[in-house]
């Protein structure tokens, strides 16, 4: 199993509204494009994918598919993902049907670099705004994944020229 976990892009504080309406910033939506290029690179050939209905996320999330060429009809939007606790992110991915052998996620901190800390086999301060982590698994079932390989990590700091 192949888990593609993306944090969304850095968000705008400055409109007045609620955590889960703030939209992305200038500065986020070039990282988004510059990560989602790189990620472009090495992507399986199918995935499902799975974003928060933050808008934030989802806007982070409409980036990466439209840089993927994938039709934004097969984001799934998940209210769950709207979390930072690592313990629910993990119920949610262990939710995932496993006749999909690829999940990208996009979603929020801490429950991103908490998870990639328990699952992954690297440690990692801070999964930073539109940062991924990819972590391959040992199993074909989701609700089995244990400790991982991480075999990508793309940062916007580290594509920055």
């Amino acid at each position: 199993m192949k888990l593609i976990l993306i944090r969304h892009a850095k968000s705008s504080w400055n409109t007045p509204v609620q955590d889960h309406d703030r939209p992305l910033s200038k500065k986020g939506i070039n990282d988004a494009h510059i990560v989602s290029d790189k990620l472009a690179e090495n992507l399986p050939k199918t995935s499902i994918i799975w974003t928060s209905t933050a808008k934030r996320a989802r806007e982070t999330a409409v980036i990466f598919a439209q840089n993927f060429l994938i039709p934004l009809e097969s984001l799934i939007q998940k209210p769950e993902l709207y979390t930072f606790e690592p313990a629910e992110l993990e119920k949610i991915i262990k939710s995932c049907e496993n006749a999909h052998s690829n999940l990208i996620l996009f979603g929020h901190n801490d429950a991103i670099t908490k998870f990639v800390n328990k699952f992954g086999d690297l440690s990692i301060e801070n999964v930073p705004t539109s940062g991924v982590v990819e972590i391959n698994f040992d199993t074909d079932q989701w609700s089995k994944i244990s400790k991982g390989k991480v075999v990508q990590t793309i940062f916007p700091r580290d594509l920055q020229v």
